[in-house]
């Protein structure tokens, strides 16, 4: 080393002289600087040097890794900035697979299946268990992580391509394939064991299928067709049906169609959005998105707005089926879908990433209010437990707590809705001129007084029939034969 630096020294100090012996026009002095410092570090003893060096270092490098070893297994206390690396590490291990499994969908999955399960309401709680929606909701988070990791497996090469999946734990290479499929497996198979031995097979089947559905058909159909949007909608739509049928209920009720429907139209205003904020990366990934070819953005303004019209008719339906109360109507079918609908039509007058942002975050608040307005005005919370329930089954005082909650809440809600105070209140309300003023009943707002209207009005159509076919069955006898 110490001839080398010699040599580069004393050529770059007689450079000049140097130089000026070569021809003119051909060499700067840098270039001739430049070549014999190549020419020295080219020597042989340039090479034994760096290998003594390179043996020192490894014997360096040896020993006090021999010394570290030593010192661990002495007892040697660790220095603080070698246990905050080793916490970083496992912090990054942890944050990997999060990623890989999309611990953020699974939450919400998780979210949707507690919904579904508490829809039932507090008698069927009673006859079910903590342990049992502990096992649906867990149970569905697995099944979930491990359709997520599948799917990220066999996108790998067209995540690559993109900006927004370009720092996925598969794309980075932190994380092998190998080492994937095989977190996917497990998280699968505890996932459906977990439902299986916690639930019913119905809803095992729901999970276990998901999987494939996700995983498989959505995944498959992702670069070839668009209809993969509907397909995942179908995905989404099956957590909160599983929270019911664990419950108790089963497929064919109200309930379960209402919930499923929900989620199943909910996703569209949400995912649409997302695919034109992103429609020129998912374009560079290869997928059939709507927004990749709907440049001037016209089929997804007008999917928006339509979905959004179905979702907003929802409520008057459930409360037809006299699933919720009328205020469900009044309160996620008309404010909540009006604003909604709202943030859609802006997006529809202007196709821009700021509107589409818009309607994707607001359909992230959306879910979660609607989801608590179910609750709180479902008839099925208004029911009581028997005292026969309550004395066989131990977790009745956690149901009773639920239930003491949803009654705290609704009856601070009722506080603040006008048509619960005009309800609950003895209101004078006139109709007509000063002279010719009519009294009606005030203890009737204006949505529980047209129920009334409405209910009156089919008993008259139903005695009306009544009447009617006895008439004809008195007719047809008073004939002679």
């Amino acid at each position: 080393m110490t001839m080398r630096m010699f040599c580069r020294a004393a050529a770059r100090r007689d450079i000049g002289a140097f130089g000026q012996r070569l021809p003119r026009g051909r060499y700067s002095r840098a270039s001739a600087a430049h070549r014999l410092c190549q020419y020295f570090d080219h020597l042989p003893f340039s090479t034994a040097a760096s290998d003594g060096d390179a043996r020192k270092t490894d014997v360096a490098a040896a020993s006090g890794g021999l010394a570290s070893q030593i010192g661990t297994r002495a007892g040697a206390p660790r220095s603080n900035s070698d246990s905050a690396k080793a916490s970083n590490d496992n912090d990054s291990h942890l944050s990997h697979l999060a990623e890989l499994s999309k611990a953020r969908l699974s939450a919400l999955v998780v979210s949707t299946t507690a919904f579904g399960f508490l829809t039932a309401g507090p008698t069927a709680l009673a006859v079910t268990s903590l342990p049992t929606f502990a096992a649906a909701s867990v149970g569905t988070a697995l099944c979930a992580s491990s359709a997520a990791t599948f799917n990220q497996v066999l996108e790998v090469d067209r995540d690559r391509q993109m900006k927004r999946t370009g720092n996925r734990p598969l794309v980075k290479g932190v994380i092998s394939k190998e080492a994937a499929v095989g977190l996917g497996c497990v998280t699968g198979t505890s996932g459906g064991l977990l439902l299986a031995f916690g639930t019913d097979p119905i809803t095992t089947l729901l999970g276990i299928g998901n999987i494939g559905l996700y995983a498989g058909i959505y995944t498959y159909l992702k670069p070839r067709s668009e209809i993969n949007t509907w397909v995942g909608a179908v995905v989404g739509a099956i957590p909160p049906v599983m929270g019911w049928t664990a419950a108790g209920g089963s497929l064919m009720d109200a309930e379960a169609v209402l919930l499923g429907s929900t989620l199943f139209l909910w996703q569209f205003p949400h995912f649409f959005a997302l695919n034109w904020m992103y429609r020129a990366d998912y374009k560079r990934g290869g997928f059939a998105m709507v927004a990749v070819d709907d440049p001037n953005g016209d089929r997804t303004a007008s999917l928006i707005k339509r979905y959004g019209f179905y979702l907003a008719s929802l409520p008057f339906i459930s409360t037809a089926l006299e699933v919720t109360s009328p205020m469900f109507a009044v309160d996620a079918g008309i404010l909540l879908n009006g604003y909604a609908l709202h943030v859609a039509s802006k997006f529809d007058k202007e196709r821009s990433n700021s509107n589409a942002r818009k309607v994707f975050l607001t359909s992230l608040w959306y879910l979660p209010c609607a989801m608590m307005l179910f609750l709180l005005h479902s008839r099925r919370w208004h029911e009581d437990v028997t005292d026969e329930l309550k004395n066989e089954y131990v977790d009745n005082h956690i149901i009773h707590s639920m239930q003491k909650l949803m009654n705290t809440i609704q009856d601070k809600g009722k506080k603040l809705c006008m048509h619960e105070v005009i309800a609950t209140n003895n209101v004078e309300v006139w109709a007509g001129d000063e002279s010719k003023k009519t009294a009606i009943d005030g203890s009737k707002c204006p949505i529980t007084l047209g129920k009334t209207v409405a209910d009156n009005a089919l008993n008259s159509i139903e005695n009306a029939s009544v009447e009617r076919i006895e008439l004809k069955q008195e007719v047809s006898r008073k004939e002679p034969e």
